[in-house]
């Protein structure tokens, strides 16, 4: 594609590239190859001006056939050894003119070609039927020089065949088809691209200067947008851009011949479990003045050590190979910022050349941070230990792509991050180190705590609070004190009581800030409590559970005396249903004797001792019928005085419910 070289290249996170080809070229027509993966979104996307003013008029491409599927229909088709004996075989019925190494031609159909075994190219024989004759004259082949091919479409289809079959199987071109004269030629597309990267590293220095101990320390960060030509053509001198955001992009079939949509690939990248992220707080002033700075864990051990070892040797310590200063003056940032609606690009402000095959780095951003650090600690992210991290307000003025961070502290590699994506003015949270030197455990409790009754319709509402109390304990094994932020999880049902008011809050979490006293174990306590409602009948309380609502001074004790007297009427009422299902187990008994007595006399006669034994049977039976009389009358008193208490307990319902 040299007539049409790359000269601009703007790459995006999510596979895809947009490519901008210019050049000056003279003719009616421009040849371009791409890949066969790249033909659907060339398809899509191809633009072409011509500057100089003349016509674009079309655009030709390759079918998406393969090879062998193009030369199905082809009369001539030649192997890669023997051409010129498949040509001479393909052309058997046609006209041709053939040219002998005498200097002679003879004209006419070829008839065909004829081989033996041994020495085939030597004993090989062409026969042609000459032109106005009735003679077939044979030619060994080795006296050929040329033939001359006088048939039309055997012409046409020879030249089909070579130019398919120099074309790559895995390529197709497309060609431009334009007006005549000269032409100065820009064309653009998108096409698959592997997505640009970005990584940074963050220094920090302390410098002494934060007598009140409020964390905040002095940073520099710089990043560096890595891409690939994947290419195949150097790119040299091309301007480049680097997009952030994530533009909607997807695959549509438009290359085969039956139009059908494909899946959606989403811009999802899966890492291995390591980097613990932090939402940024969601108050104006993030930066708390009254953390403490954190412990050595975070870092500044190393070159706290051999300041040390220097020191008490009377030299000198050397300053660190990396910092703030040096690195600002060593690498200028190659890149300016615009912001394209919701994207951002990075404009590479040189040219930049990149090998065939090859990756580069360009430094994209650079610049001071006022930068604070803190440890957070959150049981579900890091068990037992709190986060050493770095917050900053982004003040590049650019937007920072998502990508990883290599912390340097006083020259010192102190550990690696994941930097969200960070707009411009807003806050970034990394965390880069676990504190080892601060234990933290965890004991949870969870109890109902009653808050409240109402007698409402026949019914106690309970007014409960549901109580989640969490005690966080600090063991600090470092040498002085540890300012922790605990991050808790928000609970839009849960609210907090009787605890401290948090530090901060992002929009999930709430981080209260511990100071833990050096060599101690600090207690911190979370309560959380939700107010949930239920109801009880009013007759179905117990006893116990009256006597405790008015020792708890849940209710006043003319209301009291009201409900026990009512779980008084209830309890009579129960116990006279008792005695009346009594009654009735006693009747069923009887009529059960009263139906073997009634079987024994259907079996007897009235006379003699029979008729003495029937006549005692007929006694029993008016005696049971006389102690059925006397349970039915019970049972009828029984119930006239339940209709009675019941009567009474719905009259002392109702004068609750007035309450």
């Amino acid at each position: 594609m040299s007539q049409l070289p790359i000269v601009h290249m703007t790459l995006y996170k999510h596979g895809v590239g947009f490519f901008r080809r210019r050049g000056t070229l003279d003719g009616e027509s421009v040849k371009l190859t791409f890949r066969r993966e790249e033909m659907d979104d060339l398809l899509k996307s191809l633009t072409v001006i011509d500057l100089s003013g003349g016509q674009v008029r079309g655009v030709d491409y390759d079918t998406p056939q393969s090879k062998q599927e193009r030369l199905s229909g082809c009369s001539i088709n030649l192997g890669d050894n023997r051409s010129l004996r498949d040509l001479l075989t393909a052309l058997r019925g046609r006209d041709v003119a053939l040219a002998l190494t005498d200097g002679s031609d003879i004209t006419g159909t070829l008839v065909g070609l004829d081989e033996t075994e041994d020495k085939p190219l030597k004993r090989m024989l062409v026969s042609i039927l000459e032109k106005d004759k009735d003679t077939a004259k044979v030619i060994p082949l080795q006296l050929l020089s040329g033939v001359t091919i006088s048939d039309g479409t055997a012409a046409e289809d020879l030249r089909f065949f070579l130019q398919t079959a120099t074309g790559r199987e895995t390529h197709r071109s497309i060609t431009i088809r334009l007006s005549p004269g000269t032409h100065e030629l820009e064309v653009s597309y998108i096409a698959p691209a592997p997505g640009w990267r970005v990584s940074y590293r963050l220094v920090t220095e302390t410098d002494g200067s934060d007598k009140k101990n409020t964390g905040a320390i002095n940073a520099f960060i710089q990043g560096w947008g890595i891409f690939d030509n994947r290419l195949e053509e150097d790119l040299a001198g091309i301007s480049l851009s680097l997009t952030a955001g994530m533009p909607i992009s997807f695959i549509y079939d438009l290359y085969t011949p039956h139009i059908r949509k494909r899946p959606v690939v989403k811009d999802e990248f899966l890492a291995a479990a390591g980097p613990v992220m932090f939402e940024s707080a969601v108050q104006e002033d993030n930066m708390i003045p009254e953390a403490e700075p954190p412990m050595a864990g975070m870092g500044a051990g190393v070159q706290a050590v051999r300041m040390a070892k220097f020191m008490a040797g009377g030299a000198p310590a050397p300053a660190p190979a990396i910092s703030m200063q040096s690195m600002a003056d060593s690498v200028q940032t190659a890149a300016s910022g615009e912001a394209l609606g919701a994207l951002f690009q990075y404009n590479v402000d040189v040219p930049v050349t990149v090998g065939r095959g090859q990756s580069a780095m360009v430094p994209i951003v650079a610049g001071k941070l006022d930068t604070k650090k803190d440890l957070i600690y959150n049981g579900a992210k890091t068990v037992r230990h709190p986060v050493a991290t770095l917050r900053f307000k982004n003040t590049t003025g650019l937007t920072l792509e998502r990508g990883p961070v290599t912390v340097l502290e006083n020259g010192e590699y102190v550990g690696e991050a994941v930097l969200p994506f960070t707009t411009d003015n807003s806050e970034a949270v990394i965390s880069y180190a676990i504190e080892m030197g601060v234990h933290i455990t965890e004991d949870h409790a969870h109890e109902a705590n009653l808050s409240a009754l109402e007698i409402k319709d026949q019914f106690l509402l309970h007014q409960n609070f549901d109580v989640r109390r969490t005690v966080y304990r600090i063991d600090n094994r470092t040498g002085k004190v540890a300012v922790i932020l605990i991050e808790r999880r928000l609970n839009r049902q849960f609210i907090p009581f009787d605890t401290p008011e948090p530090a901060e809050k992002t929009i999930d979490t709430y981080r209260y800030r511990v100071e833990a006293a050096a060599g101690k174990v600090t207690e911190f306590t979370v309560q959380e409590r939700c107010m949930r409602t239920h109801r009880q009948h009013v007759t179905d309380i117990s006893f116990l559970d009256l006597q405790r609502f008015l020792e708890g001074k849940f209710l006043d004790k003319t209301t009291y005396n009201q409900l026990k007297k009512l779980l008084d009427t209830v309890a009579a009422i129960a116990q006279l249903e008792g005695l009346i299902k009594q009654q009735e187990n006693q009747r069923k008994g009887i009529y059960d004797a009263q139906t073997q007595i009634q079987k024994n006399m259907g079996v007897l006669t009235k006379e003699g001792e029979e008729g003495k034994l029937r006549g005692r049977y007929v006694s029993q039976l008016t005696e049971k019928e006389e102690e059925l009389a006397q349970i039915q009358e019970v049972i009828t008193r029984t119930r006239k005085e339940i209709e009675s208490k019941r009567t009474y307990s719905n009259d002392l319902i109702a004068g609750l419910s007035k309450k």
